[in-house]
């Protein structure tokens, strides 16, 4: 079964008050990249998997988006989302990430945002997303950087004092899943590593656009405390891919 800690109450009850959750996108250290990354959105079928309380859909459609579909597996966020989102070009599905289904061909774009760290196998999702791509669609995702996710405790070493140390990095090259605390306890993450990530990509057939790691903007350096600490390793992965065709790249 597939964990859903979004709707646990203790979770949902401290996510919701995240810096993302209440400001939105501007709340995010990382979205001033994806946001430079973004495709062509105009007139656009963007599909956004786990879409959380849909702050990208409506970006998406304040492009001019023809259309979006948010899938996210927990109905606290959905309801959240449903309740800030007033168009009717955006739809809401919930749905666990691996079962997704949609027909040959169907978006332009395919987005997501710290999503497939919660997902056991990313070759699926490259071949799912391959399949409902149209010829010239594209595929932007970002992950907890591998750096990052290496270890179950997903935490700085410290001094007597405190202070942050380094960052440990351990056991980078045994993928597989992590118990980490992240807001609560037992939260389960998948661990794997940059070369997995773009190997299944390629492997599903896309060609790799950009590959980004990115680091807060430079108004949050300057204005959030501690948030210097960010410049001393990698937090997200962010990868623009697209299908360029439907059969050469694949290896």
């Amino acid at each position: 079964m597939k964990q859903n800690k979004y709707d646990d109450e203790n979770f949902f009850s401290a996510y919701e008050k995240m810096p993302r959750s209440v400001k939105g996108l501007e709340g995010a250290g990382e979205w001033h990249v994806l946001k430079a990354l973004m495709p062509e959105l105009k007139n656009k079928n963007v599909l956004d998997l786990g879409c959380g309380f849909g702050w990208h859909c409506r970006y998406v459609r304040e492009q001019k988006a023809s259309s979006v579909i948010g899938v996210d597996i927990s109905e606290k966020m959905l309801q959240k989302a449903r309740e800030n989102t007033d168009d009717p070009l955006i739809s809401y599905m919930k749905m666990p990430i691996e079962e997704i289904n949609f027909t040959d061909a169907q978006f332009d774009v395919v987005i997501s945002s710290l999503a497939f760290h919660y997902i056991k196998s990313f070759e699926e999702i490259c071949k799912k997303v391959y399949k409902c791509l149209r010829t010239g669609g594209t595929f932007l995702f970002s992950v907890e950087h591998p750096i990052f996710s290496s270890r179950n405790e997903q935490d700085w070493y410290y001094d007597e004092q405190g202070n942050r140390l380094h960052w440990p990095v351990d056991h980078y090259q045994s993928e597989g899943v992590r118990e980490t605390t992240f807001l609560t306890d037992n939260v389960m993450k998948y661990h794997r590593t940059i070369s997995t990530y773009i190997n299944d990509l390629i492997g599903a057939g896309f060609s790799i656009r950009a590959v980004k790691e990115p680091t807060p903007s430079n108004e949050m350096l300057k204005s959030v405390p501690g948030i210097t600490d960010e410049l001393r390793r990698p937090m997200f992965l962010m990868i623009l891919a697209a299908k360029d065709n439907t059969s050469s790249n694949k290896i």
